[in-house]
Protein backbone atom coordinates (compact mmCIF):
# COMPACT_ATOMS: atom_id res chain seq x y z
CA UNK A 1 0.00 0.00 0.00
CA UNK A 2 2.62 2.83 0.09
CA UNK A 3 3.49 2.77 -3.08
CA UNK A 4 -0.01 3.58 -3.97
CA UNK A 5 0.44 6.63 -1.62
CA UNK A 6 3.18 7.68 -3.16
CA UNK A 7 1.92 7.39 -6.33
CA UNK A 8 -0.99 9.58 -5.81
CA UNK A 9 0.92 11.92 -3.90
CA UNK A 10 3.42 12.42 -6.60
CA UNK A 11 0.03 13.89 -9.16
CA UNK A 12 -2.54 13.37 -7.07
CA UNK A 13 -5.08 16.76 -8.49
CA UNK A 14 -3.96 15.66 -12.15
CA UNK A 15 -5.21 11.88 -11.21
CA UNK A 16 -7.98 12.47 -9.92
CA UNK A 17 -9.75 14.88 -12.43
CA UNK A 18 -8.58 12.62 -14.97
CA UNK A 19 -10.54 9.65 -13.18
CA UNK A 20 -13.85 11.63 -13.33
CA UNK A 21 -13.41 13.02 -16.88
CA UNK A 22 -12.93 9.23 -17.77
CA UNK A 23 -15.89 8.29 -15.77
CA UNK A 24 -18.18 10.71 -17.30
CA UNK A 25 -16.59 10.12 -20.72
CA UNK A 26 -17.63 6.28 -20.47
CA UNK A 27 -21.36 6.81 -18.67
CA UNK A 28 -24.01 6.85 -21.08
CA UNK A 29 -26.99 9.43 -20.40
CA UNK A 30 -30.38 7.75 -20.48
CA UNK A 31 -33.67 9.39 -20.35
CA UNK A 32 -35.31 9.94 -17.52
CA UNK A 33 -39.20 8.55 -16.91
CA UNK A 34 -39.80 12.03 -14.02
CA UNK A 35 -38.60 15.62 -15.03
CA UNK A 36 -36.70 15.95 -11.57
CA UNK A 37 -35.11 13.04 -12.09
CA UNK A 38 -32.46 14.24 -14.92
CA UNK A 39 -29.24 13.37 -12.79
CA UNK A 40 -30.05 9.16 -12.59
CA UNK A 41 -28.28 9.11 -15.80
CA UNK A 42 -24.99 8.43 -13.81
CA UNK A 43 -26.81 6.06 -11.48
CA UNK A 44 -24.67 2.97 -13.08
CA UNK A 45 -21.49 4.30 -12.03
CA UNK A 46 -22.35 4.98 -8.40
CA UNK A 47 -20.37 1.51 -7.03
CA UNK A 48 -17.11 2.68 -9.13
CA UNK A 49 -17.41 5.98 -8.27
CA UNK A 50 -17.80 5.57 -4.47
CA UNK A 51 -14.51 2.79 -4.64
CA UNK A 52 -12.88 5.55 -5.97
CA UNK A 53 -13.43 8.02 -3.08
CA UNK A 54 -12.83 5.11 -0.37
CA UNK A 55 -9.33 4.66 -1.82
CA UNK A 56 -8.54 8.60 -1.80
CA UNK A 57 -9.49 8.51 1.76
CA UNK A 58 -6.96 6.09 2.75
CA UNK A 59 -4.92 7.52 0.59
CA UNK A 60 -5.12 11.22 1.74
CA UNK A 61 -4.87 9.81 5.00
CA UNK A 62 -1.46 7.87 4.51
CA UNK A 63 0.32 10.40 3.17
CA UNK A 64 0.64 12.43 6.28
CA UNK A 65 2.77 9.62 8.09
CA UNK A 66 5.98 10.17 5.48
CA UNK A 67 5.79 13.25 3.83
CA UNK A 68 6.57 16.71 5.55
CA UNK A 69 3.84 18.41 7.87
CA UNK A 70 3.46 21.96 4.98
CA UNK A 71 2.81 19.18 2.16
CA UNK A 72 0.72 16.78 3.59
CA UNK A 73 -2.05 19.91 5.26
CA UNK A 74 -2.14 21.34 2.04
CA UNK A 75 -2.92 18.35 0.19
CA UNK A 76 -4.98 17.40 3.11
CA UNK A 77 -7.23 20.83 2.86
CA UNK A 78 -7.20 20.31 -1.46
CA UNK A 79 -8.23 16.56 -0.91
CA UNK A 80 -10.96 17.27 1.85
CA UNK A 81 -12.36 20.23 -0.11
CA UNK A 82 -12.36 17.98 -3.43
CA UNK A 83 -14.46 15.19 -1.07
CA UNK A 84 -16.76 17.69 -0.15
CA UNK A 85 -17.81 18.73 -3.25
CA UNK A 86 -17.89 15.27 -4.79
CA UNK A 87 -19.92 14.29 -1.78
CA UNK A 88 -22.84 16.68 -2.86
CA UNK A 89 -22.71 15.19 -6.27
CA UNK A 90 -22.91 12.04 -4.61
CA UNK A 91 -25.92 12.51 -2.63
CA UNK A 92 -27.86 14.29 -5.55
CA UNK A 93 -26.63 11.22 -7.80
CA UNK A 94 -28.42 8.99 -4.48
CA UNK A 95 -31.41 10.80 -4.06
CA UNK A 96 -34.32 7.94 -4.72
CA UNK A 97 -37.67 8.18 -6.66
CA UNK A 98 -39.50 8.28 -3.48
CA UNK A 99 -37.28 11.13 -2.03
CA UNK A 100 -37.81 13.43 -4.83
CA UNK A 101 -41.49 12.35 -4.97
CA UNK A 102 -42.14 13.95 -1.32
CA UNK A 103 -39.72 17.03 -1.90
CA UNK A 104 -41.76 18.21 -5.06
CA UNK A 105 -45.06 17.19 -2.69
CA UNK A 106 -43.57 19.66 0.18
CA UNK A 107 -43.44 22.67 -2.72
CA UNK A 108 -46.25 22.10 -4.71
CA UNK A 109 -48.58 23.51 -1.43
CA UNK A 110 -47.71 27.04 -3.53
CA UNK A 111 -49.38 25.89 -6.53
CA UNK A 112 -53.34 26.68 -7.07
CA UNK A 113 -55.27 23.85 -8.90
CA UNK A 114 -59.31 24.48 -9.97
CA UNK A 115 -59.53 21.28 -11.86
CA UNK A 116 -62.31 20.34 -14.12
CA UNK A 117 -64.43 23.08 -11.74
CA UNK A 118 -67.08 25.43 -14.06
CA UNK A 119 -68.35 28.66 -12.58
CA UNK A 120 -71.64 29.34 -13.53
CA UNK A 121 -72.28 29.49 -17.77
CA UNK A 122 -68.46 30.89 -18.07
CA UNK A 123 -67.76 27.03 -19.24
CA UNK A 124 -67.77 25.89 -22.19
CA UNK A 125 -69.67 22.20 -20.93
CA UNK A 126 -72.91 24.47 -19.60
CA UNK A 127 -73.61 25.68 -22.94
CA UNK A 128 -74.07 22.11 -24.75
CA UNK A 129 -77.32 20.95 -25.33
CA UNK A 130 -78.70 24.26 -24.71
CA UNK A 131 -78.81 25.82 -28.23
CA UNK A 132 -79.96 24.63 -31.87
CA UNK A 133 -77.92 25.57 -34.44
CA UNK A 134 -80.04 24.50 -37.20
CA UNK A 135 -83.43 26.17 -35.63
CA UNK A 136 -84.05 29.65 -34.24
CA UNK A 137 -87.26 31.65 -33.14
CA UNK A 138 -87.81 35.39 -33.13
CA UNK A 139 -90.88 37.48 -33.26
CA UNK A 140 -92.22 40.84 -34.72
CA UNK A 141 -94.84 43.02 -33.61
CA UNK A 142 -97.16 44.35 -36.21
CA UNK A 143 -99.24 46.57 -33.79
CA UNK A 144 -99.02 49.81 -32.19
CA UNK A 145 -97.87 50.35 -28.36
CA UNK A 146 -100.05 48.51 -26.34
CA UNK A 147 -101.95 51.06 -24.63
CA UNK A 148 -106.02 50.36 -22.86
CA UNK A 149 -107.68 53.69 -23.85
CA UNK A 150 -110.36 54.73 -21.08
CA UNK A 151 -111.23 53.56 -17.01
CA UNK A 152 -111.60 49.83 -16.53
CA UNK A 153 -115.18 50.26 -16.79
CA UNK A 154 -115.01 52.29 -20.34
CA UNK A 155 -112.96 50.63 -21.89
CA UNK A 156 -113.28 48.39 -24.94
CA UNK A 157 -109.35 46.68 -24.70
CA UNK A 158 -106.32 46.46 -26.96
CA UNK A 159 -105.63 44.96 -29.83
CA UNK A 160 -102.20 43.03 -30.19
CA UNK A 161 -100.97 41.14 -33.40
CA UNK A 162 -97.83 39.92 -34.59
CA UNK A 163 -95.78 37.04 -35.76
CA UNK A 164 -93.52 34.34 -35.00
CA UNK A 165 -90.42 33.66 -37.33
CA UNK A 166 -89.34 29.95 -37.07
CA UNK A 167 -85.93 30.29 -39.07
CA UNK A 168 -83.86 26.73 -40.42
CA UNK A 169 -80.15 27.12 -41.59
CA UNK A 170 -79.16 23.82 -42.80
CA UNK A 171 -81.07 20.76 -42.48
CA UNK A 172 -84.62 20.54 -42.90
CA UNK A 173 -86.72 19.99 -39.40
CA UNK A 174 -89.33 17.63 -38.42
CA UNK A 175 -91.91 19.59 -36.03
CA UNK A 176 -93.64 17.95 -33.46
CA UNK A 177 -95.51 20.74 -32.04
CA UNK A 178 -95.40 24.76 -31.86
CA UNK A 179 -96.99 26.76 -28.80
CA UNK A 180 -97.02 30.35 -27.64
CA UNK A 181 -99.07 31.45 -24.10
CA UNK A 182 -99.20 35.07 -22.62
CA UNK A 183 -99.58 35.22 -19.47
CA UNK A 184 -100.12 37.74 -16.56
CA UNK A 185 -97.34 37.48 -13.89
CA UNK A 186 -98.00 38.92 -10.66
CA UNK A 187 -95.57 39.02 -8.21
CA UNK A 188 -96.67 39.54 -4.62
CA UNK A 189 -93.51 41.69 -2.70
CA UNK A 190 -94.92 41.13 0.61
CA UNK A 191 -96.61 37.45 0.72
CA UNK A 192 -98.96 36.33 3.09
CA UNK A 193 -96.12 33.07 3.59
CA UNK A 194 -92.12 34.34 3.06
CA UNK A 195 -90.39 32.12 0.63
CA UNK A 196 -93.10 30.21 -0.79
CA UNK A 197 -93.61 30.31 -4.47
CA UNK A 198 -97.00 29.84 -4.67
CA UNK A 199 -97.45 32.43 -2.20
CA UNK A 200 -95.30 34.91 -4.36
CA UNK A 201 -96.48 34.40 -7.66
CA UNK A 202 -99.59 34.00 -9.39
CA UNK A 203 -100.12 33.59 -13.25
CA UNK A 204 -102.90 33.62 -15.40
CA UNK A 205 -103.39 32.17 -18.78
CA UNK A 206 -104.74 35.18 -21.12
CA UNK A 207 -104.65 32.95 -24.59
CA UNK A 208 -103.12 29.83 -26.12
CA UNK A 209 -101.71 28.96 -29.21
CA UNK A 210 -101.07 25.84 -31.23
CA UNK A 211 -99.23 26.29 -34.51
CA UNK A 212 -98.49 23.08 -35.33
CA UNK A 213 -101.49 20.69 -35.47
CA UNK A 214 -99.32 17.20 -36.04
CA UNK A 215 -95.88 16.52 -37.65
CA UNK A 216 -94.61 18.94 -39.70
CA UNK A 217 -91.41 19.34 -42.16
CA UNK A 218 -90.02 22.97 -42.69
CA UNK A 219 -87.08 23.39 -45.23
CA UNK A 220 -84.69 25.83 -45.49
CA UNK A 221 -85.52 29.26 -44.96
CA UNK A 222 -87.58 31.68 -42.95
CA UNK A 223 -90.94 30.74 -42.15
CA UNK A 224 -93.88 32.93 -40.34
CA UNK A 225 -96.73 31.81 -37.86
CA UNK A 226 -99.07 34.75 -37.37
CA UNK A 227 -101.20 35.62 -33.77
CA UNK A 228 -103.01 37.75 -32.36
CA UNK A 229 -104.94 38.58 -29.19
CA UNK A 230 -107.58 41.50 -27.93
CA UNK A 231 -106.55 42.24 -24.29
CA UNK A 232 -109.79 43.11 -22.27
CA UNK A 233 -110.05 46.64 -20.99
CA UNK A 234 -110.69 45.81 -17.50
CA UNK A 235 -107.23 44.13 -17.35
CA UNK A 236 -104.40 46.13 -15.01
CA UNK A 237 -101.94 47.73 -16.68
CA UNK A 238 -97.84 46.42 -16.52
CA UNK A 239 -96.33 47.94 -13.23
CA UNK A 240 -93.71 47.41 -10.56
CA UNK A 241 -94.89 48.83 -7.50
CA UNK A 242 -93.49 48.47 -3.36
CA UNK A 243 -96.44 45.72 -3.32
CA UNK A 244 -97.31 44.18 -6.57
CA UNK A 245 -95.45 43.87 -9.63
CA UNK A 246 -97.39 42.81 -12.73
CA UNK A 247 -96.17 41.12 -16.21
CA UNK A 248 -97.65 39.81 -18.97
CA UNK A 249 -95.32 37.35 -20.40
CA UNK A 250 -94.90 35.93 -23.85
CA UNK A 251 -93.40 32.17 -24.46
CA UNK A 252 -93.50 29.90 -27.64
CA UNK A 253 -91.50 27.16 -27.75
CA UNK A 254 -91.20 24.76 -31.21
CA UNK A 255 -90.25 21.32 -30.74
CA UNK A 256 -88.47 18.91 -32.55
CA UNK A 257 -89.30 14.85 -33.47
CA UNK A 258 -86.90 12.16 -31.78
CA UNK A 259 -84.45 11.29 -34.41
CA UNK A 260 -82.17 7.81 -34.17
CA UNK A 261 -78.89 8.59 -32.98
CA UNK A 262 -75.41 7.65 -34.39
CA UNK A 263 -74.27 5.49 -31.42
CA UNK A 264 -75.82 2.19 -31.35
CA UNK A 265 -75.79 1.93 -27.50
CA UNK A 266 -78.04 5.37 -27.15
CA UNK A 267 -80.57 4.76 -29.58
CA UNK A 268 -82.77 7.73 -30.43
CA UNK A 269 -81.86 11.52 -29.41
CA UNK A 270 -84.74 14.52 -28.48
CA UNK A 271 -83.53 17.18 -30.11
CA UNK A 272 -83.45 20.08 -27.50
CA UNK A 273 -86.86 22.48 -27.85
CA UNK A 274 -86.17 26.63 -29.09
CA UNK A 275 -87.97 29.21 -26.42
CA UNK A 276 -89.28 32.63 -26.72
CA UNK A 277 -89.65 34.56 -23.80
CA UNK A 278 -90.91 37.86 -24.41
CA UNK A 279 -92.34 40.95 -21.95
CA UNK A 280 -95.37 42.89 -23.08
CA UNK A 281 -95.39 46.20 -21.94
CA UNK A 282 -98.88 47.39 -21.60
CA UNK A 283 -100.02 50.59 -20.41
CA UNK A 284 -103.62 52.74 -19.61
CA UNK A 285 -104.40 56.28 -20.82
CA UNK A 286 -107.39 58.03 -19.61
CA UNK A 287 -108.19 61.57 -20.81
CA UNK A 288 -108.01 64.34 -19.70
CA UNK A 289 -110.83 67.16 -18.64
CA UNK A 290 -111.04 70.29 -20.91
CA UNK A 291 -110.95 72.18 -18.17
CA UNK A 292 -109.07 72.40 -14.50
CA UNK A 293 -111.09 70.97 -11.55
CA UNK A 294 -111.46 73.82 -9.22
CA UNK A 295 -111.66 73.39 -5.49
CA UNK A 296 -112.22 75.72 -2.08
CA UNK A 297 -111.07 75.35 1.08
CA UNK A 298 -111.41 77.30 4.15
CA UNK A 299 -109.55 77.17 7.26
CA UNK A 300 -111.69 78.36 10.54
CA UNK A 301 -111.40 79.69 13.09
CA UNK A 302 -109.35 82.25 10.65
CA UNK A 303 -111.42 83.71 7.18
CA UNK A 304 -108.74 82.43 5.05
CA UNK A 305 -110.19 81.08 1.89
CA UNK A 306 -108.19 79.34 -0.53
CA UNK A 307 -109.42 78.72 -3.87
CA UNK A 308 -107.81 76.29 -6.46
CA UNK A 309 -107.27 75.12 -10.08
CA UNK A 310 -104.88 71.96 -10.74
CA UNK A 311 -105.36 69.43 -13.37
CA UNK A 312 -106.96 66.37 -11.85
CA UNK A 313 -104.91 64.17 -14.84
CA UNK A 314 -101.28 64.51 -14.53
CA UNK A 315 -98.85 62.59 -16.80
CA UNK A 316 -95.20 61.10 -15.31
CA UNK A 317 -92.88 63.06 -17.87
CA UNK A 318 -93.89 67.24 -17.83
CA UNK A 319 -95.00 69.74 -15.66
CA UNK A 320 -98.37 70.30 -14.17
CA UNK A 321 -99.79 73.44 -13.37
CA UNK A 322 -102.18 74.35 -10.42
CA UNK A 323 -103.20 77.88 -9.51
CA UNK A 324 -103.72 79.15 -5.73
CA UNK A 325 -105.36 82.41 -4.43
CA UNK A 326 -105.74 82.98 -1.03
CA UNK A 327 -108.00 85.54 0.15
CA UNK A 328 -109.12 86.34 3.81
CA UNK A 329 -105.26 87.12 5.01
CA UNK A 330 -106.51 90.95 6.54
CA UNK A 331 -108.76 91.20 9.19
CA UNK A 332 -109.78 94.98 11.35
CA UNK A 333 -110.06 94.79 14.88
CA UNK A 334 -111.65 98.25 15.49
CA UNK A 335 -111.45 98.07 19.53
CA UNK A 336 -107.32 98.55 19.30
CA UNK A 337 -107.83 100.06 15.65
CA UNK A 338 -105.46 97.95 14.43
CA UNK A 339 -105.44 95.68 10.99
CA UNK A 340 -104.09 91.92 11.56
CA UNK A 341 -102.32 90.75 8.17
CA UNK A 342 -101.92 86.84 7.74
CA UNK A 343 -98.09 86.51 5.65
CA UNK A 344 -97.22 83.35 3.75
CA UNK A 345 -93.49 82.35 4.54
CA UNK A 346 -93.43 78.68 3.31
CA UNK A 347 -94.91 76.94 0.64
CA UNK A 348 -94.31 72.75 0.90
CA UNK A 349 -95.37 70.02 -2.09
CA UNK A 350 -95.38 66.86 -2.62
CA UNK A 351 -96.66 63.75 -4.28
CA UNK A 352 -97.48 60.43 -2.50
CA UNK A 353 -98.94 57.22 -3.78
CA UNK A 354 -100.49 55.23 -2.04
CA UNK A 355 -101.20 50.85 -2.90
CA UNK A 356 -102.78 48.84 -1.70
CA UNK A 357 -102.88 44.71 -2.12
CA UNK A 358 -104.48 41.85 -0.83
CA UNK A 359 -101.58 38.83 -0.69
CA UNK A 360 -103.09 36.17 -1.21
CA UNK A 361 -102.71 32.61 0.84
CA UNK A 362 -101.57 29.38 -1.14
CA UNK A 363 -103.60 26.21 -0.66
CA UNK A 364 -100.88 24.95 1.13
CA UNK A 365 -101.00 27.76 3.85
CA UNK A 366 -104.82 28.03 4.21
CA UNK A 367 -105.83 28.68 7.62
CA UNK A 368 -107.87 25.33 9.18
CA UNK A 369 -111.23 25.80 10.78
CA UNK A 370 -111.04 27.18 14.34
CA UNK A 371 -114.07 24.69 14.95
CA UNK A 372 -116.64 27.98 15.75
CA UNK A 373 -120.30 26.77 15.19
CA UNK A 374 -120.62 29.73 11.97
CA UNK A 375 -119.60 26.95 9.44
CA UNK A 376 -120.65 29.61 6.54
CA UNK A 377 -118.02 32.24 7.41
CA UNK A 378 -116.28 32.62 4.50
CA UNK A 379 -112.10 31.87 4.18
CA UNK A 380 -109.98 34.93 4.06
CA UNK A 381 -108.17 34.89 0.66
CA UNK A 382 -105.36 36.59 2.08
CA UNK A 383 -103.95 39.81 4.00
CA UNK A 384 -104.42 43.02 3.12
CA UNK A 385 -100.86 45.36 2.46
CA UNK A 386 -100.51 48.80 2.49
CA UNK A 387 -97.74 51.07 1.50
CA UNK A 388 -97.13 55.75 0.76
CA UNK A 389 -93.93 56.49 -1.50
CA UNK A 390 -93.26 59.98 -1.91
CA UNK A 391 -92.68 60.12 -5.97
CA UNK A 392 -92.22 64.27 -5.97
CA UNK A 393 -91.81 67.27 -3.44
CA UNK A 394 -90.15 70.49 -3.06
CA UNK A 395 -90.24 73.45 -0.89
CA UNK A 396 -90.56 77.11 -1.66
CA UNK A 397 -89.67 80.64 0.10
CA UNK A 398 -90.81 82.91 -2.78
CA UNK A 399 -92.06 82.90 -5.96
CA UNK A 400 -95.63 84.03 -5.25
CA UNK A 401 -97.58 87.42 -4.96
CA UNK A 402 -99.17 89.53 -2.18
CA UNK A 403 -101.44 92.62 -1.90
CA UNK A 404 -102.39 94.01 1.45
CA UNK A 405 -103.56 97.55 -0.10
CA UNK A 406 -106.67 97.02 2.43
CA UNK A 407 -109.42 94.87 4.08
CA UNK A 408 -110.97 93.14 1.07
CA UNK A 409 -108.36 93.93 -1.15
CA UNK A 410 -105.40 91.59 0.03
CA UNK A 411 -104.94 88.69 -1.06
CA UNK A 412 -101.88 85.97 -2.25
CA UNK A 413 -101.64 84.62 -5.60
CA UNK A 414 -99.49 82.05 -7.07
CA UNK A 415 -98.76 79.08 -9.78
CA UNK A 416 -97.32 76.08 -8.93
CA UNK A 417 -95.76 73.37 -11.20
CA UNK A 418 -95.09 70.33 -9.58
CA UNK A 419 -94.25 67.26 -11.39
CA UNK A 420 -92.42 63.96 -10.42
CA UNK A 421 -89.15 63.55 -9.58
CA UNK A 422 -86.17 62.53 -11.85
CA UNK A 423 -85.26 58.81 -10.74
CA UNK A 424 -88.67 57.99 -9.08
CA UNK A 425 -89.75 55.25 -8.68
CA UNK A 426 -94.04 55.15 -9.79
CA UNK A 427 -97.02 53.46 -10.49
CA UNK A 428 -99.77 54.56 -12.86
CA UNK A 429 -103.37 54.48 -10.93
CA UNK A 430 -104.81 51.31 -11.02
CA UNK A 431 -107.76 49.07 -9.50
CA UNK A 432 -108.24 45.43 -10.07
CA UNK A 433 -110.53 43.15 -9.33
CA UNK A 434 -108.11 41.39 -7.30
CA UNK A 435 -107.97 44.11 -4.55
CA UNK A 436 -105.06 45.85 -6.07
CA UNK A 437 -105.28 49.60 -6.40
CA UNK A 438 -102.52 53.05 -6.24
CA UNK A 439 -103.66 56.02 -5.75
CA UNK A 440 -102.58 59.56 -6.16
CA UNK A 441 -102.63 62.96 -3.92
CA UNK A 442 -101.40 66.06 -3.68
CA UNK A 443 -100.32 67.48 -0.33
CA UNK A 444 -100.06 71.05 -0.33
CA UNK A 445 -98.84 72.74 3.41
CA UNK A 446 -98.73 76.58 3.72
CA UNK A 447 -96.61 78.26 7.13
CA UNK A 448 -98.42 81.61 8.27
CA UNK A 449 -97.31 84.19 10.43
CA UNK A 450 -99.64 86.69 11.58
CA UNK A 451 -98.85 90.33 11.81
CA UNK A 452 -100.62 93.73 13.24
CA UNK A 453 -99.95 97.15 12.21
CA UNK A 454 -101.67 100.65 12.84
CA UNK A 455 -104.66 101.61 10.70
CA UNK A 456 -103.31 105.26 10.13
CA UNK A 457 -99.61 103.82 9.62
CA UNK A 458 -100.20 100.53 7.99
CA UNK A 459 -96.46 100.18 7.04
CA UNK A 460 -95.38 99.85 10.99
CA UNK A 461 -95.49 96.31 11.00
CA UNK A 462 -94.93 94.06 14.08
CA UNK A 463 -94.79 90.34 14.45
CA UNK A 464 -97.17 88.93 16.64
CA UNK A 465 -95.56 85.19 16.87
CA UNK A 466 -98.79 83.42 15.89
CA UNK A 467 -98.23 81.12 13.05
CA UNK A 468 -100.92 78.56 11.52
CA UNK A 469 -99.79 75.76 8.98
CA UNK A 470 -102.84 75.81 6.33
CA UNK A 471 -102.64 72.09 4.76
CA UNK A 472 -104.60 70.76 1.62
CA UNK A 473 -104.95 67.77 -0.54
CA UNK A 474 -106.43 67.16 -4.04
CA UNK A 475 -106.65 63.86 -5.76
CA UNK A 476 -104.72 63.37 -9.02
CA UNK A 477 -105.07 60.61 -11.32
CA UNK A 478 -101.39 59.55 -13.05
CA UNK A 479 -101.51 57.74 -16.42
CA UNK A 480 -99.75 57.81 -19.47
CA UNK A 481 -100.37 59.43 -22.32
CA UNK A 482 -102.09 58.36 -25.15
CA UNK A 483 -99.91 59.67 -27.74
CA UNK A 484 -101.62 59.59 -31.42
CA UNK A 485 -103.07 56.28 -31.07
CA UNK A 486 -106.68 55.33 -30.66
CA UNK A 487 -108.75 52.67 -29.12
CA UNK A 488 -109.18 49.81 -31.77
CA UNK A 489 -112.52 50.07 -31.81
CA UNK A 490 -112.57 53.96 -33.30
CA UNK A 491 -109.62 52.95 -36.10
CA UNK A 492 -110.79 49.48 -37.44
CA UNK A 493 -112.68 49.96 -40.37
CA UNK A 494 -116.34 48.48 -40.71
CA UNK A 495 -117.49 45.04 -41.82
CA UNK A 496 -119.46 43.81 -44.33
CA UNK A 497 -122.17 43.84 -42.14
CA UNK A 498 -121.94 47.59 -40.95
CA UNK A 499 -122.48 48.76 -44.45
CA UNK A 500 -126.46 50.76 -44.92
CA UNK A 501 -128.23 49.12 -47.88
CA UNK A 502 -127.79 51.27 -51.19
CA UNK A 503 -130.19 53.61 -51.99
CA UNK A 504 -133.15 52.56 -53.74
CA UNK A 505 -134.03 52.57 -57.63
CA UNK A 506 -135.83 55.43 -59.28
CA UNK A 507 -138.75 53.74 -61.03
CA UNK A 508 -141.60 57.04 -61.03
CA UNK A 509 -141.60 59.98 -63.28
CA UNK A 510 -140.52 62.95 -61.71
CA UNK A 511 -142.43 65.69 -62.57
CA UNK A 512 -140.51 68.96 -63.59
CA UNK A 513 -140.13 72.40 -62.61
CA UNK A 514 -142.88 75.44 -63.08
CA UNK A 515 -142.35 75.55 -66.43
CA UNK A 516 -143.79 72.23 -67.00
CA UNK A 517 -141.08 70.23 -68.19
CA UNK A 518 -141.38 66.79 -66.97
CA UNK A 519 -138.96 64.10 -67.22
CA UNK A 520 -139.49 60.26 -66.80
CA UNK A 521 -136.69 58.38 -65.82
CA UNK A 522 -136.39 54.53 -66.46
CA UNK A 523 -134.79 52.16 -64.26
CA UNK A 524 -131.33 50.81 -65.01
CA UNK A 525 -130.93 47.95 -66.87
CA UNK A 526 -128.01 45.61 -66.90
CA UNK A 527 -128.79 43.84 -69.82
CA UNK A 528 -128.63 47.00 -72.43
CA UNK A 529 -125.41 48.34 -73.55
Amino acid sequence: MPHRVSDFLRNPSASFEAQVANLKKATVRRPSPEPRRSSSSYTPSITSLREQLSGHRSHSYASSLDDDHNTSSSSTHNHTSRESHTMKTMTSLQRSPSTEKREAEQHSHHRISFGPLHFGRSSRESHIGTSNQNLTLDWKIESPPIVLHGDTENSTGALVSGLLFLTVREEPVQLESFTATLNIHTTQKRPYTAHCHDCIHQYKELQKWSFVQGPLTLTKGKHGFPFSVLLAGHLPASMDGPLVAIAYEFHAEAAQQSCPSSSASSGTTTPVPVKLEKTLDVKRSLQAPELPHHSVRIFPPTNIKANVHFPQVIYPIGQNTLTLRIDGIARLNSNVKTLEFWKLKKLTWRLEETAKAIAPVCAKHQPTSTGSDDESAPTPKGVSRTDTRIIGEKTLLSGWKSSYAGVDDSYIELELDYMLSKHAKYACDTRTRDGIEVTHQLMIELVVSQEWAPMNKPAMITQTGVGRILRMHFTDILTQRGGIGVSWDNEAPPIYQDVPPSPPSYNEEILGSEDGISEHIEPLDASRP
